[in-house]
């Protein structure tokens, strides 16, 4: 079987980065066309290392950013007691100015920091993280670190309600006028029970200057100690503590939320080993070897079905929500339940290279980016705390000469406002957000590679997509058969697919199959003499004659080209699809098209894009009939059909300049120089192609073009929340500065003011997991 050389289905063939792509067992004439086709689809990258993700994203996308620095090692370390932007900043300014530290790289929520140096001895790093009192402990290449240890112990707990009674004790003594050594009694009580973590974090930031919330609450109890408002450092130490315990205990949420998705794979799988299945810890299994997963059991390691059926649920890894049928030779996800049946497989990867473990590494480099907001919020809050701070020692010097009172009372009025100097809601806010935002996307399959292009997604203006395994299946499928004398459709279709059968090439295959599901007890018959008519198609001996199944061309050359079959080929050709013409003896019997047919969910995901006003342009390789028909069906009204590679880059830098921001959305490697350009990339089916995972911004798991619009109302709704958190965290600091200058504003009311603006902010941050985009 052929191809018309006037039509043309792009079919695309995904290079996996492990594999070559296998060769037909037996050439086809379409192959030909088709190989030829990508030769020159692929021009202006001929060779493999030169669409490597690096080569391609570097000038143009952060979508490699998180690379090492050139020259440099990298080093890891697992710091307990990091578990918000202060410990960053405090950990930033002790390491950065050290001689050979290149880069640092935090995950707050898996309280991680990564070292880019070029030091010979690396234990300076770790003696500098303990002199910080962070609890350091250093994780080997590849090595898991231990479960955090729970948030708030139960002794935590314990003492902190012992504490929050000696504080109420001290504030009752207080108000009752008792001795002030009974007042002290019951303050230092607190102090002791709630405060001992805060005051030593304040001696260390003071050690090394560093205005953190630590140093600036040390700074305030010991303030008020010593102007005698005994009751007042009480309450104030023992709230911070209150609301540090509350912060901790919602950040560990989002930490869970995102160790859910990395932590879905099994710890055993059942390998077929020494004439027995024997249960195997993931780590000792190798690629190649035989696995079986029975139902309700997690699929360990990616594999290939070799004995089924069964059915999956991927949402784990894609999000599809539904069961997905599993047959000999289909793709395992690790992570993916088996729901129905039992299957055995053939491990492909084995468990520090999954998709799985893919996604996992995307999720940990993601945390490590700082969004642009999260850069911003870091610049003002460098500047926002030693302007606050001055203020505040202003007032306490200039207070009693501008509007008179006493010494104490304008020290007092400067604590409270060195309390609410800190920006800890403001710069806690983003992270947070940031780390939802991920995790929600990660829920529903989409894989986001960093806060920068969630964040981006919302200025979206337009977005091109890819035809071929986009909008469309990716595969040809049978459309039409047509019969013209003599035999009826079925029995064209089997003599059809009794010579395909020979030929292992997609369109072929797709034909044969297409008979199989419409006659599965059917048996195709015997061919003798089967040959290949180089570009016009296949001819053999069947039912005691010769048949041939050609293109437009063979007919033609044949001199079996009537008007009548003209007009019919020329009819499915103008419906952009591939026509071919079954002939005997005697001349044509039936005409048979493919084509690779529209998405089911194609037409909905551009009314969606439409709906959020983002133009849709299709890009693709197939000529300008096929592509027009095709984004007819869709509802895409700019079509650019033809198109190389260099074409698609072309095209995309046109809509950046028309646009703005554009997103590229693609399936195959022939698409990465114009996703790498994009704002931003989303590569279509990343869970069975490592490339698209490498190379995009954004990975869309499964085959769903409707998750580009999610992506984009996910981006929209972060942009929303963040933008709320910071007016939420400014607002209120304004609010009780205002307060403080008029003497109105105690330190506790400053306390609730830092604290509750965190606790504000951290869970609206959360409100984002369980957002239905």
């Amino acid at each position: 079987m052929s191809t018309p050389t006037r039509r043309l289905i792009n079919i695309p063939i995904r290079v996996e980065a492990a594999a070559p792509r296998p060769a037909p067992t037996h050439a086809h004439p379409h192959h030909h066309e088709h190989a030829a086709h990508e030769e020159a689809s692929a021009s202006c990258c001929s060779h493999d290392d030169c669409c490597a993700p690096g080569d391609l994203t570097a000038p143009v996308s952060v979508a490699n950013s998180q690379a090492a620095p050139e020259g440099a090692d990298r080093i890891r370390f697992r710091i307990d007691k990091m578990d918000c932007p202060t410990e960053e900043r405090l950990i930033r300014n002790r390491l950065e100015p050290m001689a050979g530290v290149v880069r640092l790289d935090f995950n707050l929520i898996a309280r991680e920091l990564t070292v880019f140096h070029q030091l010979k001895d690396t234990s300076t790093l770790a003696a500098a993280l303990t002199e910080l009192d962070m609890a350091p402990t250093l994780l080997e290449v590849g090595q898991k670190a231990a479960p955090l240890p729970q948030a708030v112990p139960l002794h935590m707990k314990l003492q902190l309600a012992l504490a929050g009674l000696a504080a109420l004790a001290a504030e009752v003594l207080d108000w009752r006028e008792a001795p002030l050594w009974a007042i002290a009694l019951a303050a230092s009580l607190a102090v002791a029970l709630s405060g001992g973590p805060t005051l030593k974090k304040g001696w260390i930031a003071l050690r090394h200057l560093t205005l953190n919330i630590y140093f600036l609450m040390t700074l305030a109890v010991l303030g008020a100690v010593l102007i005698g408002k005994w009751s007042e450092a009480a309450m104030v130490i023992f709230l911070f503590a209150v609301a540090e315990a509350i912060e901790a205990v919602s950040l560990e949420h989002a930490r869970k939320a995102i160790q859910s998705l990395s932590a879905l794979a099994p710890d055993t799988a059942n390998i077929w080993r020494q004439g027995h299945w024997q249960s195997v810890p993931l780590d000792g299994v190798a690629e190649g070897e035989r696995m079986m997963v029975r139902a309700g059991e997690r699929i360990g390691l990616d594999a290939t079905v070799l004995k089924g059926p069964a059915a999956l649920n991927e949402a784990p890894i894609t999000g599809e929500s539904m069961p997905v049928d599993k047959h000999t030779g289909d793709p395992l996800f690790a992570g993916s339940i088996v729901v129905d049946g039992v299957v055995e497989a053939q491990v492909t990867a084995t468990a520090g290279h999954s998709t799985l473990a893919r996604i996992a590494a995307a999720i940990q480099e993601a945390q490590a980016q700082r969004a642009p907001t999260q850069r911003f919020v870091d610049q003002f809050a460098r500047y926002y705390t030693p302007s606050v701070v001055v203020l505040a020692v202003l007032v306490a010097l200039l207070g009693p000469w501008l509007a008179g009172g006493g010494a104490l009372h304008w020290v007092y009025q400067a604590l409270v406002m060195l309390v609410i100097a800190c920006p800890c809601a403001l710069v806690v806010s983003t992270p947070v957000t940031v780390v939802s935002g991920l995790a929600n996307a990660a829920r529903q399959g989409i894989l986001i590679k960093g806060g920068v292009h969630l964040e981006q997604g919302r200025l979206i203006k337009a977005v091109a997509l890819d035809k071929t395994g986009t909008l469309t299946a990716g595969r040809p499928t049978l459309t039409d058969v047509i019969t013209l004398q003599r035999y009826n459709a079925q029995n064209a279709l089997r003599i059809a697919a009794s010579l395909d059968q020979h030929s292992s090439h997609p369109i072929a295959q797709a034909l044969v199959a297409a008979w199989r599901e419409r006659d599965p007890h059917g048996a195709l018959a015997p061919v003798e003499h089967f040959d290949v008519l180089a570009g016009r198609g296949v001819k053999g001996r069947l039912l005691d004659q010769h048949w041939q199944l050609g293109n437009h061309r063979l007919v033609e050359e044949l001199g079996l080209c009537s008007p009548e079959l003209e007009a019919r080929l020329e009819t499915l050709e103008i419906q952009g699809k591939t026509a071919f013409v079954l002939l005997d003896e005697q001349g044509a019997v039936a005409i048979l098209a493919m084509a690779d047919t529209l998405r089911a969910e194609s037409r909905q995901a551009i009314e969606a894009l439409d709906a959020l006003n983002v133009k849709a342009v299709m890009l693709t390789g197939d000529n300008q009939a096929t592509a027009e028909h095709i984004a007819k069906q869709a509802g895409i009204t700019e079509v650019r059909g033809n198109m190389l590679p260099a074409d698609k880059l072309d095209a995309i830098n046109q809509l950046v300049a028309a646009h703005g921001a554009v997103g590229m959305v693609g399936d195959g490697v022939n698409d990465a120089p114009a996703l790498a350009r994009a704002t931003v990339g989303i590569a279509m089916g990343a869970a069975g192609t490592a490339t698209a995972l490498e190379t995009a911004d954004v990975a869309i798991m499964d085959d769903d073009p409707r998750k580009v619009a999610q992506f984009i109302r996910l981006s929209q709704a972060t942009s929303r929340v963040l933008k709320q958190n910071i007016a939420l965290a400014l607002g209120i600091k304004a609010v009780f500065l205002a307060l403080a200058l008029g003497n109105h504003a105690t330190l506790w009311m400053a306390v609730f003011a830092d604290m509750g603006a965190s606790l504000l902010v951290v869970f609206n941050g959360l409100r984002l997991l369980r957002l239905k985009a």
